[in-house]
């Protein structure tokens, strides 16, 4: 049943990543379309939805995930695909902070223990990076890129000129709300007259 594929699959991104929604955009990505339930692109599009909405990253996609897959059962199936889905990517994390809290202060000290914390740093890092380079590739190297068609569409041009204002307005110290509310604004007038 599509409900417990759908605990159970979130239930393992959220075991098995280290790091925040961030590091779990490549599992999350590799699950969702290795079981057919979304294509990339419609992903892609939620990852920048799901930033732009108040709540962490990874309760966000996987409540949405939930809730379209469980959407053909009507309204509760709906409703139960993103309780599912949300109880699937929290639970772990949830559960192995409240043990690591117990017996972190016991172990802080333990070389073993510091060198993991140190390890799992880079791994990490590693795990975004591949993240935003999905990202990229998906938004801005589409499939047509081997016959130079990308660059015949104002859609490519616009894209890269909102990624390059919102750049710059990072290194000017713009507070994030103002891009978030800027870059929606300018990708819904560019959606609207392209």
């Amino acid at each position: 049943m599509i409900f417990l594929k759908l605990f159970l699959t979130f239930f393992k991104i959220g075991l098995f990543t280290i790091g925040g929604g961030y590091a779990m955009l490549p599992l999350i990505q590799d699950e969702v379309v290795n079981n057919g339930w979304m294509p990339e692109e419609q992903i892609v599009n939620f990852i920048a939805v799901s930033e732009s909405t108040p709540g962490p990253f990874a309760i966000n996609i996987s409540t949405y995930i939930g809730s379209t897959m469980g959407g053909e059962f009507g309204l509760i199936g709906s409703l139960l695909g993103a309780f599912c889905a949300t109880m699937g990517v929290v639970l772990p994390s949830f559960t192995i902070i409240l043990i690591v809290a117990r017996i972190y202060e016991q172990f802080k000290t333990n070389k073993v223990i510091a060198g993991c914390m140190t390890g799992l740093k880079p791994a990490v890092i590693g795990l975004i990076g591949s993240a935003v380079l999905t990202i990229i590739v998906t938004v801005f190297v589409p499939s047509r890129v081997l016959s130079f068609e990308i660059f015949k569409t104002a859609q490519t041009y616009v894209s890269l000129g909102i990624f390059a204002l919102c750049t710059v307005l990072v290194f000017k110290k713009v507070h994030p709300i103002i891009i978030i509310c800027l870059s929606a604004v300018l990708g819904i007038v560019a959606g609207y007259f392209l």
